[in-house]
């Protein structure tokens, strides 16, 4: 490859580098937006009982790769959330996750939140205000028998007292690699769909 070729492509490595940390700068919100917003998101008393979820799993085309049912129980114990998670995805995998939550209240009345799971490496930290929290963590996922790390921005937003949206933007060096999608039902709506069937999809 001739010099003035290698240059062309640097400067295109350039553009594109930049580029990607200008979108995920630009995508980024700020939390105080969303103070105003209703119903307050309160993880701990969204959570706590019985909820069901169903997902969905996005590549960065927006192809549908896999789809998946969660059932989820939430305790308080000691100040600490504990999730217990059990998935099962369309090709038949099984699955299951147990959340250790604690909050803290901050000076500007933000909420923070910070987790721990024994895929999580390290720790998932974030902050809630109004009906929205975003956290962000490093996750190992089992990929065709492979444990892969990841990075998860995850995005929850309560629309009402029983239903809340999540949307999680996955990445690997950070290039976004594809989306979590889910809906959680809690309350009544939980206890008239679920518990899920997880036996077979």
């Amino acid at each position: 490859m001739s010099f003035s070729r290698l240059i062309k492509c640097f400067n295109k490595l350039l553009i594109i580098f930049f580029s990607i940390i200008f979108l995920n700068g630009c995508s980024s919100n700020d939390m105080k937006s969303f103070e105003k917003n209703k119903p307050i998101l309160n993880l701990f008393t969204f959570f706590e009982g019985q909820t069901i979820a169903y997902g969905i799993f996005e590549d960065r085309f927006g192809n549908l790769r896999r789809q998946f049912r969660v059932n989820i129980i939430g305790t308080i114990k000691n100040d600490t959330l504990i999730l217990d998670e059990k998935f099962l995805y369309d090709d038949g995998e099984k699955a299951s996750r147990i959340w250790k939550i604690k909050k803290e209240v901050s000076s500007n009345n933000l909420i923070k939140y910070s987790g721990s799971a024994k895929d999580i490496e390290g720790s998932a930290t974030g902050t809630a205000s109004g009906n929205a929290l975003n956290w962000s963590y490093d996750i190992y996922l089992n990929m065709k028998g492979n444990n892969l790390k990841v990075k998860f921005n995850d995005w929850i937003y309560q629309q009402d007292e029983n239903v809340a949206i999540n949307r999680a933007y996955v990445s690997k060096f950070g290039i976004e690699i594809g989306s979590v999608t889910l809906v959680f039902l809690r309350g009544k709506a939980a206890k008239t769909i679920g518990p899920l069937n997880l036996t077979k999809w």
